[in-house]
Formats: structure tokens, C-alpha cells, sequence
């Protein structure tokens, strides 16, 4: 087990991650030069058109120290704030975290909600100084703020260059020196916390996890601790570039599970794989619930494609477990799904892997929320739609859901956020400088100004 290290990149948006994990599986030698390509671990066509990340994805490298043997395993982060969930499932199967900031920008929005997650998970952070070949990169000033941020001494930064190579063989060296192998008890029952699933058209469903305790074995009886499901290990291994199987993974190692589970709900992400014979006495906690923020209905074009694009929605989910739904109908589409998605970009973007991946063609609402109204009897009743509502004579009031928003920045946007929360009937709760250009501002707002394009406005008005 000391010879495991699993860590995670973490960055902003476009601050090159995906290239510096390009780098490092060339220089250990875990791809060939045929198999290369630019951003080699964003398989998805979406993710070469645009650029982004939005899956993360697992790799096992092989290194070589001094002699000693050491195997990598690393877990590529998006960088875009809408796919943020998928950062702190990565961060619970990790022990490490390279912080990279780009040194033409500096520090950004994401750069520091993610951390925070780290930190809360108390990982080893390596901080990286990337694209440093830029000639507009500023080592010093960014360094400053890297310290400032973090409180570590400033020889610990690296810098690095994705694009050139330089440095990529120091911070290979620094994940072997800093990040704490894997804690864990090979001899007691088996306890792996699923992070991720795939769904394969030919052996059903492929659960990813990392076993924190004991070990499994190919041919194993084990059950999934949520769902009380049982069934049996067909194939075990690690995620090289293609799966590769094993006949155990073992304990601080990260690995696939294929055992022919063909529905969706049998696998929840964040879920405990114990043994059926020696079943482990509670589940590992790993993180936290996702709240939607933009809500939208998603109908089909025919409607007689309902219950396909219900299996089509579920198959989804395992792929991406930030998307929440629940059946709705409405008088001119028919019926369709309520969707909770994380921002505007993630729903684009399921909107497009719904018709490139599943031949689903389908019609966009504009998003919504619920009101509860209530008669003058006294009795509650939901509203999803206008048309739900009672006979006015008959209302005594009506709530909304409000929800307190905290927002932190920068003090010369103070004005243009202020006044865009009034605009959108919020009232100012307090105010507080956390730094000398930090500013926490908290509102009271009500949901239904929110859910449509307020926080893309907020993007705007602030530089991101």
C-alpha cells in the first residue's frame, strides 16, 4: 500500500489540466506514442468540440523512483463551475490534489471553491504554477497570491508548462514525496466507495470505485450497502487507458466492477460495495447531496417516445449523477420530466448528449419552480404549473421558495451584483470584507428570479 498515490487535478476553467495529464502519462510511459492525441482523456466528442471537461475520469500510471516502483492513480477534474459535483466525488477517492494556476491569470473563482473542498477532505495540496512559457505569465505576482490562499512556503510551488514538458518530472517526484499513501486495513471486511459508473451497451452496467478496506477478488459475492442488492464480481480491474483486468484489487487501489447489473437505480454513486458473507458494519460517507440550481422541463418531440426517454434519462444518470428528475405533464406537450440541472451550461449540454448519444430529439421549457398555495380551508396545495392553480375566491395566500444566497467577490463589483439582486426583488442581509478586495455579500431572494439566467448574469457582471 505505501507504493499507491491517488490524487486528483484541481483548476479553473482553461487553466490546462487536461494537458498537463496528457504530459504525465507520456512521461510515465502509460500510453505509446500512437495512442497519443491532445487531451487524451476527454473521450467524449462534446468535450473535444468545446474544449471543457466535463466527466472526470481515472487512469493508472506506472512510475519509477530510485529503483522503487509506484503506482499513480489520477483523476482528471472539470474546471467549469456546473460540473463541480463531479470534483467532490473525485476528491473522496484521493489522498492528494494538485492545485494548478495558470500564471498568466492567477487565482480564480473556481480555483478556490474547489479547494475548499479539498481541504475539507483534508488532502495534501501540491500547488502548480502552469503555462509558464506564456510570455504574459506572471510568476511572482501569482505566487504571492498562491501563498496567500493556501499558507504554504513558496519554494513548495512548482512550475510547470503543459504545452513544453518543464517541470512535469518534479511534480511526478512531489506526488511521490507529499501525498500520503492510502490509509486502510487490508484484513477487514470489504469496504470500496463507488465514484463513478459507465453504462456498456454489452455487459451492463460499470461501477468505479476505491477500497478503502479489505480487498476483492474476481468471482467475489458482494453487495451494494444502499440497495441491499447482491450479485457477483464477473470481472475486476484497473482502469488503464482500456480496462484491464485483475483477479484482486486491493486495499488503497482504484478500480472497475462488472457484474451484470443491467438497471440503473441498483447503483447510486457514492454507495459502499461490501461482501456478502462478511459484510462491513456502515457505509463510508463521501460527499455531499447536489442541489440543482436551474430547473427546466425536458418533453419528447412524439410523445409516444415517454418511456424511452425515461430509460434514455436513467442511463444518463449514471453517466452524470448531478442531473435530478421527476415525471411532470403539461397541457400542450403532454408528459415530460421536471429537470434539476447545476447551471445553464449543464443543461446545454445534456439537452446535446440526450440527442447525440441516445437519439433522443427533444423540447426545452423554460425552467420554473413551485409555488404552495393555500385555500382558505387552510389546505395546502402544490403548483407546478399556472393552470394548478385554485379559483382566486377561493386562496387565502401563496409562498414561494426563497433561498438565502451568499456571493464572495471582488470589491469593485459590489455595485453592478447589488443592484442586479434588487432588480431581481432580493433584499440585502449584510455585508462583510473578508479581505482587502473580498467582499461576502448575502441575500434574501425569492427561487423563481433565479432559476433561469440569474447566475449566467452574475458571470457577466463579474468577470466570472
Amino acid at each position: 500500500m505505501e507504493h499507491i498515490r491517488n490524487f486528483c487535478i484541481i483548476a479553473h476553467i482553461d487553466h490546462g489540466k487536461s494537458t498537463l495529464a496528457d504530459r504525465l502519462l507520456e512521461y510515465t510511459n502509460t500510453i505509446t506514442q500512437r495512442e497519443s492525441q491532445a487531451q487524451l482523456l476527454d473521450d467524449m466528442d462534446l468535450e473535444r468540440e468545446r474544449g471543457i471537461t466535463i466527466k472526470s475520469h481515472a487512469i493508472q500510471m506506472d512510475y519509477e523512483l530510485d529503483g522503487q516502483k509506484y503506482i499513480l492513480n489520477l483523476i482528471d477534474t472539470p474546471g467549469h463551475v456546473d460540473f463541480s459535483y463531479e470534483v467532490s466525488r473525485s476528491i473522496a477517492a484521493c489522498e492528494g490534489a494538485l492545485l494548478i494556476v495558470d500564471a498568466a491569470q492567477g487565482i480564480q473563482a473556481q480555483t478556490i471553491s474547489n479547494l475548499y473542498l479539498a481541504l475539507e477532505n483534508d488532502l495534501e495540496i501540491i500547488p502548480i504554477l502552469n503555462k509558464m512559457d506564456l510570455p504574459g505569465a506572471m510568476p511572482e505576482e501569482v505566487k504571492d497570491q498562491i501563498v496567500e490562499l493556501i499558507g504554504c512556503k513558496r519554494e513548495e510551488i512548482l512550475a510547470a508548462s503543459g504545452k513544453t514538458g518543464m517541470g512535469v518530472h518534479e511534480i511526478l517526484k512531489a506526488i511521490v514525496h507529499r501525498v500520503p499513501p492510502p490509509v486502510g486495513d487490508p484484513k477487514a471486511p470489504l469496504q470500496a466507495l463507488i465514484f463513478d459508473s459507465v453504462f456498456n451497451s454489452f455487459r451492463g452496467i460499470v461501477a468505479y470505485f476505491k477500497v478503502v478496506n479489505g480487498e476483492i477478488r474476481k468471482g467475489d459475492k458482494v453487495k451494494f450497502f444502499a440497495t441491499e442488492k447482491q450479485y457477483n464480481a464477473d470481472e475486476v480491474g484497473t482502469l488503464k487507458l482500456k480496462q484491464s483486468p485483475r483477479d484482486v484489487i486491493k486495499t488503497g487501489d482504484v478500480g472497475y466492477i462488472i457484474s451484470g447489473i443491467k438497471e440503473a437505480r441498483e447503483v447510486k454513486v457514492g454507495d459502499t460495495i461490501t461482501h456478502v458473507d462478511r459484510p462491513c458494519e456502515a457505509g463510508i460517507q463521501g460527499f455531499e447531496e447536489v442541489k440543482p440550481m436551474v430547473f427546466a422541463g425536458i418533453y419528447p418531440v412524439d410523445t409516444d417516445d415517454f418511456e424511452e426517454l425515461r430509460d434514455s434519462m436513467g442511463k444518463l444518470q449514471l453517466n452524470d449523477a448531478a442531473l435530478v428528475f421527476e415525471p411532470e405533464s403539461s397541457a400542450a406537450l403532454g408528459f415530460g420530466f421536471r429537470c434539476g440541472f447545476l447551471g445553464m451550461l449543464h443543461m446545454e449540454i445534456i439537452q446535446e448528449r440526450l440527442e447525440r448519444e441516445f437519439d433522443m430529439t427533444v423540447i426545452t421549457t423554460v425552467p420554473n419552480v413551485s409555488y404552495i398555495a393555500y385555500t382558505t380551508k387552510g389546505d395546502p396545495i402544490i403548483v407546478n404549473n399556472p393552470s394548478d392553480l385554485p379559483d382566486p375566491s377561493r386562496i387565502d395566500y401563496v409562498e414561494e421558495p426563497y433561498i438565502k444566497a451568499t456571493i464572495i467577490t471582488k470589491s469593485e463589483f459590489v455595485g453592478p451584483v447589488m443592484s442586479l439582486c434588487i432588480q431581481k426583488r432580493g433584499f440585502i442581509k449584510n455585508q462583510s470584507y473578508l479581505t482587502s478586495d473580498r467582499v461576502e455579500l448575502i441575500f434574501e431572494m425569492p427561487m423563481g428570479e433565479i432559476v433561469f439566467d440569474f447566475y449566467d448574469k452574475l458571470k457577466t457582471i463579474s468577470k466570472g
